[in-house]
This record gives structure tokens, C-alpha cells and sequence, in this order.
């Protein structure tokens, strides 16, 4: 594993930064299938379901691997219906695939992720050698829906509840450029985004943001699992990310 050390100490550091997006963050993995010919990253940084897209790529699983990931019928399972307390999803079948993922991949260079911890509201880094199971849980645990994740006798959310787009985590990690992919682009996440004051990265971080070129379905698709939508999403993916040239 690459140390974090090693990472920081370059001039010029490129991160890959991976948005939060449900179901749809497997059009990060069509985007991700063509660009990885292109760029190397020196960091990546990702939230929610673009922090699992992100320890795997860290790791160095394939694109053509991670597309058997996202079309593996147990994926569905991982928003599996049950009302508690704090909403409507269950808990363990998110814990079982952040311990599956956890124990498969390991990073092989610089990652992070993000979370939000309660009653704070503050978001949070955690670093591939601070990771564990629970923080990859953590990670994806979408407010009043997943239950808050216990840590270390603190809670949990969803890093994308403050920021969709973990830009600011890239710059503050010592990134000065980054390749963002972000499926939170329609107009409602925006509105959300602003309300609730998200985290932004600074003007000294060069970016260039990649987003589905029209939108990916609807929100009930971006939580119920469906083979037809993973490819058709993955393939826009790689349709997208032909089109641009990588510039920083």
C-alpha cells in the first residue's frame, strides 16, 4: 500500500473525486471504464456509493470487475425494505456489503472518504489507513433512510448529505487538480446542496467535472436495483466520458 506520506509529498497531486448517487453511481463505473485509459490519479476521494466505487478503483479492481460488481443480483439486496426508527432501509445488508468490500479490496494508493457525523452536522475525512468496515457502512448511511452508523461511541450518515461532491476533502487532503464525476447534477440535488450549506473546495483547486450528459431516471430508480438500468447507465457512462478531452 502506498503511504499517505509518499502522496502528499508531490507537487502536483491529481485526485479522482467520486460523487454519492445511489444506484446511479454506476455510471461512474461507464465513465471510469474509459477515462482509466487516460488518467492516473494520485489520490481518490469519494462519498456514499462513489466512496465503495473509489476503495475498489484504489485497490485496483478493473473496470470490466467492477461492472460484474453492480450486475451481481446481490447488489439489490443492499437496499432491503424494513421500518425502524430512524426510516425505512435496513441496516445489516449494508454492513455485511461494506465487510465484504472491506475485506476484498485494499487500497493500493492514497483514498479517502467521507462522512457527516451527528448531532454536529460536521463532515468528516477518514483516511484508507483510519478505515474500517463501519466507516464504509458510514459512508453510505442515507439520512432517514439507513440508521446511523455507531463509531466509536459517535454517529454516522451519509458523507453526500453535506456534500454530494467531496471536492473539499480532495483540496484539503493536498490535491491541486481534480477529475470529478458526479451524477448529482439535476436540479433538486442543487437546490438541496445549497440548503444545506455544502462543503466546497477552495479556487485553488483546478477541476474539470464530468456529469451525465441527460438524466439517469428517476430517485425510485436510483434505490431499487435493476440489471436493465446498471447497463443502460454503465454504457452512458462510457458514451459520456468519450467526449471529453482530460485537461488538468
Amino acid at each position: 500500500m502506498v503511504g499517505w506520506s509518499e502522496c502528499v509529498r508531490l507537487e502536483l497531486m491529481k485526485a479522482l473525486v467520486l460523487s454519492a448517487g445511489g444506484l446511479w453511481a454506476a455510471w461512474e463505473i461507464g465513465a471510469w471504464k474509459v477515462l482509466s485509459e487516460k488518467f492516473r490519479p494520485d489520490l481518490i476521494v469519494g462519498t456514499s456509493a462513489g466512496a465503495w466505487n473509489g476503495w475498489a478503483i484504489a485497490a485496483g479492481c478493473t473496470a470490466e470487475e467492477l461492472v460484474k460488481l453492480w450486475l451481481d443480483p446481490a447488489t439489490a439486496r443492499i437496499m432491503c425494505f424494513g421500518l425502524h426508527s430512524t426510516g425505512f432501509l435496513q441496516g445489516e445488508p449494508r454492513h455485511a456489503k461494506a465487510r465484504e468490500l472491506f475485506e476484498r479490496f485494499k487500497p493500493r494508493i492514497p483514498f479517502a472518504l467521507t462522512t457527516v457525523e451527528l448531532p454536529s452536522m460536521r463532515s468528516r475525512i477518514v483516511r484508507a489507513s483510519e478505515i474500517r468496515w463501519e466507516h464504509l457502512a458510514a459512508t453510505c448511511s442515507i439520512p432517514l433512510a439507513f440508521p446511523p452508523m455507531p463509531i466509536d461511541g459517535r454517529m454516522y450518515v451519509d458523507g453526500g448529505f453535506r456534500a454530494g461532491l467531496p471536492l473539499w476533502a480532495a483540496e484539503e487532503l493536498g490535491a491541486t487538480g481534480a477529475l470529478a464525476l458526479n451524477v448529482l447534477n439535476t436540479v433538486e440535488f442543487r437546490v438541496l446542496q445549497v440548503l444545506l450549506r455544502r462543503k466546497r473546495a477552495g479556487r485553488n483547486l483546478q477541476v474539470q467535472c464530468l456529469e451525465p450528459s441527460r438524466r439517469l431516471g428517476s430517485l425510485k430508480q436510483a434505490m431499487l436495483w435493476n440489471p436493465n438500468n446498471i447497463e443502460r447507465w454503465i454504457r452512458q457512462g462510457e458514451d459520456d466520458a468519450r467526449r471529453i478531452s482530460i485537461t488538468i
